[in-house]
């Protein structure tokens, strides 16, 4: 009779600390499933980072910390060094979006341990050893608009630029950054990757099905090969993400929500 309130109460540590055991568990679980608050954009060639404005605005007001990073586009070494120092500014886990010539740096920055999550839209993806020039020749774009300056700088045509770059934007502000292009060392289309982190990190993917500038068919084989998580925005040109804030936007929070997500 004496032992039985000692058998009881060891019943009960053993239930609170199996129960305190459960919880901490399901916190640990809950935890690591948490929506990535940071999110950074990186801009492709031949612009600068506020073309990504409109999709900023809907992030922010969505309660994002959004950052744009402004890389050089003066060698890939350059543009990666200038998103990762964005990177190292980042307080926590991070989705690391880029558009065109700007998902070559992300593949390679997204290395860095604050990355949780990969976006690219319509964007090069590229596996170690490849390079831009030679995945375009595999998928031939529509543009003939490219040209290259004395001193080895890549730019678009500004006749051209319109249809072939931003044919689904407001005329007057095609023809403004058809005028305000930035001019692109044509190295960073040559340059093979080194590193692939959509290997090791979970991504998504916007194709825009009327890009001139990277044929769609190389945006689906980047998407498939990545195992990307893809959406296929219609009418959409090389300008998607500035076309299309709105879809742009919902799949940079779809990674958000679910990059930390338990396989």
């Amino acid at each position: 009779m004496k032992t039985r309130p000692l058998k009881q109460s060891k019943l009960r540590a053993a239930l609170v600390i199996a129960t305190f055991a459960l919880t901490s568990v399901g916190m640990a679980s809950a935890a690591s499933a948490a929506p990535v608050h940071n999110i950074v954009l990186v801009h492709g060639a031949f612009v600068n980072g506020a073309g990504w404005k409109p999709v900023y605005d809907i992030l922010v007001k969505d309660g994002y910390h959004v950052s744009v990073a402004a890389h050089p586009l003066t060698s890939f070494n350059d543009d990666v060094t200038a998103v990762k120092r964005i990177l190292a500014m980042q307080d926590g886990p991070t989705i690391l979006v880029g558009h065109s010539y700007g998902g070559a740096v992300i593949s390679n920055a997204g290395e860095d341990a604050h990355v949780a999550g990969l976006v690219y839209i319509a964007a090069h993806a590229l596996d170690v050893g490849e390079t831009e020039a030679a995945n375009g020749k595999l998928y031939p774009n529509a543009t003939k608009a490219v040209k290259k300056t004395h001193d080895g700088f890549l730019y678009l045509d500004p006749a051209f630029y319109p249809a072939d770059f931003a044919a689904d934007l407001p005329k007057a502000q095609a023809e403004f950054e058809a005028n305000s292009q930035f001019l692109t060392s044509a190295s960073v289309f040559t340059t093979p990757a080194t590193v692939a982190a959509w290997k090791t990190k979970p991504s998504w993917y916007a194709v825009a099905k009327a890009d001139r500038i990277i044929n769609p068919d190389l945006e689906r084989m980047y998407a498939k090969r990545a195992n990307a998580h893809t959406i296929e925005i219609d009418g959409a040109s090389h300008a998607v993400y500035e076309s299309h804030p709105k879809e742009v936007a919902a799949l940079i929070e779809q990674a958000a929500l679910h990059a930390q997500d338990k396989p």
